[in-house]
């Protein structure tokens, strides 16, 4: 069985191919054969999995570790034309185990240098879980207790339309061009107004903040292809009850992460 999983970025990949992803597909997916040997179903182990919310920082460090262990897998497998993926992965697993290793398996040990695979992924495994916010060494039990809490807590989320999309241009292509039509519309053009050094030049009215999240996004991003805005700025372009406010510096690093926005050195953002 042929699982395709389209993204092109490494964070998706690192997050992907940590212990902490293996250990929910283990419990989520099927079992199948003689051998009673997992399933991946992409139905149950990825669209359920709630992937963390990273920092850019966090995004980055583990976007790193997953490009350097596909480099030294690539690497070895064309070196060596007896080396497979499943042995390289086998031999790791004898290592974790503490396992003592035959001959074969230290030929393969020595020659895909599995001990730099296995420091690579136990970095990565420690990058995810700080991605995560769980900062202890928590058991496979409480690694599937709280990523059940948090499956739930993204389900309340989506069922209030807030949405965290892998793909937002992919898969809510037309509300995000909506909201994108919508506020070039509405935003003010360049030499209409000026305003004092350093002081926002004020919206000339101000839009509702979105509901869904690819909407939020969007605008921001809208916003943001005018002219750099502090966190205040930004803010000061939209009118709306509850903490929204509190959730702008989360979705310009999602923004960020997208590569439809980035920080300035003096605090500020811009497409």
């Amino acid at each position: 069985m042929l699982v395709c999983v389209v993204l092109d970025d490494g964070y998706s990949l690192g997050v992907l191919s940590s212990y902490v992803h293996v250990a929910w597909a283990l419990a989520a997916g099927g079992r199948l054969g003689v051998g009673n040997d997992p399933r991946y179903n992409k139905s149950r182990c990825f669209e359920t999995f709630p992937f963390p919310v990273a920092t850019p920082d966090q995004q980055s460090r583990i976007a790193d570790l997953a490009s350097q262990i596909d480099v030294h897998r690539k690497r070895v497998l064309a070196e060596h034309e007896d080396l497979t993926l499943t042995g390289l992965y086998n031999v790791l697993e004898k290592l974790r185990s503490g396992a003592a290793l035959n001959a074969k398996e230290k030929a393969i040990h020595d020659k895909g240098l599995v001990a730099v695979l296995k420091s690579l992924h136990d970095e990565l495994d420690a990058a995810v879980l700080d991605a995560y916010g769980w900062h202890d060494t928590p058991t496979d039990e409480q690694i599937l207790e709280r990523l059940v809490a948090l499956n739930a807590e993204r389900v309340a989320e989506e069922a209030q339309g807030n949405i965290r999309w892998l793909r937002p241009a992919f898969q809510a292509p037309e509300s995000v061009q909506t909201v994108m039509a919508g506020m070039a519309d509405s935003a003010p053009r360049q030499g209409t107004h000026s305003s004092a050094p350093g002081l926002p030049s004020p919206p000339s009215a101000k839009a509702p903040w979105p509901q869904t999240l690819p909407d939020q996004m969007a605008a921001l991003a809208a916003v943001l292809s005018q002219t750099p805005q502090s966190l205040a700025e930004l803010a000061n372009h939209f009118s709306g009850k509850g903490k929204w406010k509190a959730r702008l510096p989360e979705l310009l690093a999602t923004l960020a992460t997208l590569g439809r926005a980035r920080a300035l050195e003096d605090g500020r953002w811009m497409g």
